[in-house]
């Protein structure tokens, strides 16, 4: 880790030694990230050399990554994941509708030319690093209490590398997500999964009681030192970088719309941006981050709609969109602060809007938009009418997983008709 300096808390800017792993901050129990030695890195590779575009992952950015895979490519445990395509979806009739210039980061499926989420999520992102990670530490015993992503994702990785890994999640987590942990854990011994009733917090809680006691190391949202903030900045930078016959340069969009439970892809992009900006890749304009959840769990929304500096825990909710169904977050208090440097917002979208668009999309597209993603293209409408979006603009939205992973919550729109095996 070359250019990592240390570990440093989001709250209290405390720094803290990169030769330990940690958890979070011991002062004020708030998340800690990396902080890396950009001038050295800008003066170590002059010219964009940090930059390798042939590779087709989210190690394409060398040394803004704790390892860079050109040079250490031991070290890097990786599956092919990021490098996500950019799909332009202007010609969808809610986008015309609102005349609105909207592009889809989709996260949820293989696409010619591109790298490819091994398991059809952006969670690969932060667990292809939290394996990296492990691996450099000689951590082989890893937890995570998820809401389904993650922990298929963790066990995914944990496989590649024969480690230990323990998953709890909730008992109403989609079949399908379930399903592929459960088949883990059935083949190898290494792999456990249990389940409680409750959301991600009484996840965490069975978590601390059953397996940190035991000795495995805590990966959940933001308790590991920063490694899923690394992962997830890497969309920030792939918006950043040319979008092939849709922008040339290195810019960004004026506004991202990010299906928001945790969080820890607003603070990952966040920081992404004020690194390419450290390098002179990007200037200090910054775009409007709008955070979007279900109408039936919105801890964020309120929090902004009441001027509040962090969340109120919620008790979760009945929603299609478990992905961000959390009830509240350690980080929330600085994805809070971060929608605000941002004159951003958040937004809430309905159960219904979800299921319509996820459909609309489908029979567009083909594309197995998942309610995550589905939300964040609801919210443009809400975002039009407080004119938090402009028919100027370039707009982001994240697909943030497959719908294949939810076909338990969207069995209507997509059983009736054989999946599609996208290529362009």
């Amino acid at each position: 880790m070359r250019y990592v300096k240390h570990y440093q808390c989001t709250e209290c800017a405390t720094t803290y030694p990169v030769e330990t792993p940690m958890n979070l901050c011991p002062r004020d129990h708030r998340p800690v990230q990396m902080i890396l030695d950009m001038a050295k890195i800008k003066a170590d590779f002059p010219d964009m050399q940090w930059y390798s575009p042939q590779e087709k992952s989210m190690w394409r950015f060398g040394p803004l990554m704790p390892f860079n895979k050109q040079h250490q490519q031991d070290k890097v445990v990786s599956l092919g994941e990021g490098h996500t395509p950019i799909v332009d979806i202007r010609d969808f009739a809610l986008c015309r509708s609102l005349n609105l210039q909207v592009f889809v980061k989709d996260e949820g499926q293989p696409y010619e030319g591109y790298g490819a989420n091994p398991t059809g999520s952006f969670k690969d992102r932060g667990m292809s690093m939290v394996a990296t990670m492990a691996k450099h530490y000689g951590l082989t015993k890893l937890t995570v209490p998820t809401q389904g992503n993650a922990g298929d994702s963790l066990a995914h990785y944990g496989q590649s590398l024969d480690y230990q890994v323990a998953v709890v999640m909730p008992d109403d987590t989609p079949q399908n997500i379930m399903g592929s942990v459960a088949v883990a854990a059935l083949k190898d011994q290494n792999i456990s999964l249990d389940l409680v009733k409750g959301t991600i917090r009484e996840a965490g809680e069975f978590m601390k009681q059953h397996f940190v006691p035991q000795g495995f190391f805590n990966c959940a949202t933001f308790q590991e030192p920063g490694w899923r903030i690394e992962g997830k900045k890497t969309m920030g930078l792939e918006l950043a970088e040319p979008w092939p016959g849709i922008k040339h340069d290195w810019s960004l969009p004026d506004v991202i719309f990010y299906p928001t439970g945790g969080g820890t892809g607003i603070l990952g992009m966040w920081k992404a941006f004020d690194e390419l900006e450290s390098l002179g890749v990007i200037d200090s304009r910054r775009p409007r981050i709008i955070a979007v959840q279900s109408e039936n769990n919105t801890p964020i929304v309120h929090a902004m709609d009441n001027q509040l500096d962090d969340t109120v825990a919620t008790n979760g909710g009945d929603t299609i969109a478990t992905g961000i169904n959390v009830p509240g977050g350690v980080g929330h208090k600085a994805v809070l602060r971060i929608l605000r440097d941002s004159n951003g917002a958040a937004l809430a979208v309905s159960e219904q809007d979800m299921h319509d668009i996820s459909q609309a999309i489908f029979a567009q597209y083909q594309m197995w938009i998942s309610p995550e993603g589905a939300a964040c293209i609801g919210a443009l409408t809400e975002a039009k009418k407080r004119k938090l979006v402009t028919e100027q603009d370039c707009i982001a939205c994240f697909n943030t997983g497959s719908a294949e992973k939810y076909l338990q919550n969207l069995h209507d729109i997509f059983m009736p008709r054989r999946s599609p095996h996208r290529t362009e």
